[in-house]
């Protein structure tokens, strides 16, 4: 049986929406943290001009390889593995790169890894499109997100809802210039960087 997100279900059509807006040339996009494989074939199958490669960490992969075992989709691939914090990434050259809801549970030192892993892999100009619930100017855009960051915190003090000044801070150190700023439902964003 394959692993299902509701809150996949809920926000696979906004998030295509922009990714719609910004994907529009032909090329690879590399997905951090696939998670369930929902995104990854709702993505791949209404984006046929793209080759979408689903990455997590082994434990994920039966779900994953369900979703696109089912979906006999051609132009996806995966699951592979993929630590952002290992220092050599199995991917060279992507036009793409997607995650959602990833920087909030990953310690903030894997969060500066990943962000270096992005530049090291995307093309020149290049896109790093970042999903999920981050404050604004150092503070938080809702109560339920405030709540949210302590039940994280709670669970493991190195997670929290991230600061976008401190994302924007983090790209810029390693290449990636901010380019965009969506506000998604669910007090959620989507925050968009360019390879320079």
């Amino acid at each position: 049986m394959k692993p299902r997100s509701e809150a996949c279900e809920r926000n696979r059509d906004p998030i295509l929406t922009v990714l719609r807006q910004w994907m529009l040339a032909p090329g690879t996009t590399l997905e951090i943290g696939s998670g369930t494989g929902q995104h990854a074939v709702h993505f791949a199958a209404a984006m046929p001009h793209l080759r979408w490669v689903a990455t997590d960490l082994e434990e994920n992969h039966a779900g994953i390889s369900a979703w696109i075992e089912d979906s006999a989709l051609t132009n996806i691939s995966g699951p592979v593995t993929l630590d952002v914090r290992d220092p050599d990434w199995p991917f060279s050259s992507v036009h793409y790169v997607y995650s959602a809801n990833t920087a909030h549970i990953m310690s903030w030192e894997a969060v500066e890894h990943m962000f270096a892993g992005v530049a090291r892999v995307l093309r020149r100009r290049g896109l790093f499109l970042l999903y999920g619930p981050f404050n604004r100017e150092g503070k938080f855009t809702s109560e339920s997100n405030r709540e949210f960051d302590e039940l994280l915190r709670a669970r493991d003090p190195m997670m929290g809802i991230r600061d976008d000044r401190a994302l924007i801070a983090l790209a810029s150190r390693c290449g990636l210039t901010y380019v965009s700023d969506y506000s998604m439902p669910a007090r959620n964003r989507m925050l968009i960087w360019q390879k320079e």
